[in-house]
């Protein structure tokens, strides 16, 4: 029986209820889990490419500035709830503590179009606690820039439920969407893992990457978006450390 189903999904739900994070104190380095932003990052094939120019220049000017304009779901971001749920929480409105703390990175290697289940979860170690941030490892982030990167896998619908029932606060993955590739959703496709996940306030990390060397222990990562009124999403510089 599914508990968590997007058919059965008519709003914002709230926030679900998770612990506070700790001050854990990782000891490892950081590492930066953001993709650098250009023109001609891999981006969906719905969103128009960003265009970055320099206004005022030295030495012709008395400073450098730069304009960027670009959707705030290009690169490594964060999607708020109010990207599907115009009654969510837009991205400054996202509570801080959401967007840091422990986590775990899953080193769970897919390929091309395949399925992330509730078993592939549940075997992935270390195991996750509530309030978790969850990192998928596919070894996909490789692929940026290339024609491969849209083959990537996705979560299930069950495997979404599963990671909302134990607790976990965002879900990152080293591709474009959690969903299913934008060049095989049939007619009709209701985003069933954006669904599930942002109704429940569980957020969603895109297009993260660097993580490899993280996988198999706990994590401590900060997810520093961009507080933009009324953001649907918000670009992010990722780091986190181990624990």
């Amino acid at each position: 029986m599914c508990e968590v189903c997007a058919a059965r999904i008519s709003g914002w739900q709230g926030w679900i209820d998770v612990p506070h994070p700790a001050q854990t104190g990782g000891s490892g380095e950081w590492s930066d889990l953001a993709h650098i932003i250009t023109e001609e990052l891999s981006r969906a094939p719905s969103f128009p490419q960003p265009r970055i120019r320099r206004l005022l220049e030295r030495p012709r000017d008395t400073a450098n500035v730069t304009s960027v304009d670009m959707v705030v779901h290009h690169g490594t971001h964060v999607d708020a709830p109010r990207h599907l749920f115009n009654d969510g929480p837009s991205f400054e409105e996202i509570p801080l503590e959401r967007l840091y703390g422990r986590g775990v990175v899953w080193r769970i290697h897919k390929g091309p179009f395949a399925p992330i289940t509730v078993e592939d979860m549940e075997r992935a170690t270390p195991k996750m606690q509530p309030g978790d941030i969850v990192l998928i490892d596919t070894d996909w982030a490789r692929r940026i820039n290339t024609d491969e990167y849209e083959d990537h896998a996705f979560l299930t619908d069950e495997a979404a439920g599963w990671l909302v029932r134990q607790g976990a606060k965002l879900v990152g993955v080293d591709f474009s969407s959690p969903d299913l590739t934008a060049h095989r959703r049939p007619q009709g496709f209701n985003w069933p893992v954006h669904n599930i996940l942002l109704s429940n306030g569980v957020l969603i990390a895109e297009h993260v990457t660097n993580y490899q060397h993280l996988a198999g222990g706990p994590i401590e990562a900060m997810f520093l978006g961009i507080k933009v009124v009324q953001g649907d999403g918000a670009p992010a510089r990722v780091i986190a450390r181990p624990l």
